[in-house]
């Protein structure tokens, strides 16, 4: 484990396989191009290191040159792309091929692409070191590539993080903390959302409420919230992959969280396995589902409480909040099995003090 700045990091891959699918690349290459005499344009800062000991391996004429452009800062692309460094003058005629330490979403790569367009070089290819296919666009082809990696954040043999680590002979991933996340369970009336509020204070935890997310989207009017409201309009339902995609632009704009409360989704079976999936892709699980459990008749009157102070027309009919009532019991009972299946559904006296019950919580928490 070494330190760079605030972050730990943990060995990933070693120095002897970075030297064998550097070599790869080399002999990949002398295939197509040993009887021409190639331009190698390096794209830096972070290939230095690859450049070098790529042409150590390339045992044939060639030229070598260097771009230079950016769209990284600290542990995240800026979605910008500099360019910092042009290209050389004397690639008209000539066969290029770019050399680059990692292609992960491809905005640099477009760039490049660009940069080129306006040349009238004979081809140009991709050559990549690291290559992280799972989040790349796929838009223009990657021609050689030495190892196919998942999408996570790596420093060494030439790539930083804030400037740190290029010197590092091999690579090192970040070493995630460990996360918590959580599907909260409850009646109206449970205190779901005050329990909410508390736990996530307690441990940095981010709570998405979907009913939030759906107000915010539509709200400000977002490609989303223009969607759901096209649903909303006709009078069908918001399709689940429209909630996950709410859902997932929120996780990604709290990278720093130790976890998430999802709260309101999921609310069936399909929904909890399309949230399993989406949270797999990005390195995440559900660790657990709690649900607040209270008396149904102490809940309504909760509720009819709350009507007179919220103006809630739901809130002060008891018809009405009984009729809730059995359609979360219909909805929850078979995510109850689906999530017992996976031994992560937990069970919490909601009744008594605030505090009391925020402890109750707390601890299985704590036991995960």
């Amino acid at each position: 484990m070494i330190q760079l700045h605030d972050k730990f990091f943990k060995p990933f891959i070693s120095e002897k396989e970075i030297q064998q699918a550097v070599k790869r690349i080399a002999d990949a290459v002398a295939l197509d191009y040993k009887d021409q005499t190639p331009i190698f344009v390096g794209v830096l800062n972070g290939s230095f290191m690859f450049v070098a000991d790529f042409l150590k391996a390339y045992q044939y004429p060639c030229e070598v040159s260097f771009v230079k452009l950016s769209s990284y800062h600290g542990l995240t692309s800026t979605g910008i792309v500099e360019t910092l460094l042009d290209l050389p003058d004397n690639i008209g005629g000539r066969s290029v091929i770019i050399l680059e330490d990692i292609i992960d979403t491809g905005r640099t790569l477009k760039e490049l692409v660009h940069l080129f367009s306006n040349t009238n070089v004979k081809e140009f290819k991709i050559a990549s070191l690291f290559y992280k296919s799972e989040v790349y666009n796929g838009e223009y082809a990657i021609d050689y590539f030495g190892l196919k990696i998942p999408d996570r954040f790596i420093v060494g043999y030439g790539l930083d993080y804030n400037e740190l680590g290029r010197n590092l002979k091999e690579v090192y991933q970040l070493n995630q903390k460990h996360m918590i996340n959580l599907v909260l369970f409850g009646k109206p009336g449970a205190g779901k959302g005050t329990q909410a509020e508390f736990l996530k204070e307690k441990y940095n935890l981010k709570h998405i409420s979907t009913g939030d997310l759906f107000r915010y989207n539509m709200k400000n009017n977002t490609e989303l919230g223009q969607l759901a409201k096209s649903y909303i309009n006709k009078g069908d339902l918001v399709p689940d992959e429209v909630t996950i995609k709410m859902l997932q632009d929120d996780v990604e704009k709290n990278p720093d969280a130790s976890g998430f409360i999802f709260d309101g989704f999921p609310r069936t079976t399909a929904q909890a396995k399309a949230l399993d999936t989406f949270l797999t892709t990005k390195g995440m699980k559900i660790d657990a589902t709690i649900a607040l459990e209270a008396n149904d008749e102490i809940l309504i009157q909760r509720l009819l409480e709350r009507g007179k102070v919220s103006g809630r027309a739901d809130d002060q009919d008891e018809d009405k909040i009984r009729n809730r009532f059995d359609e979360y019991n219909q909805k929850t009972a078979p995510l109850k099995d689906f999530y017992e299946e996976q031994g992560k559904f937990h069970s919490v006296n909601g009744i008594g003090a605030i505090d009391e019950i925020t402890m109750r919580l707390g601890k299985v928490i704590e036991e995960l």
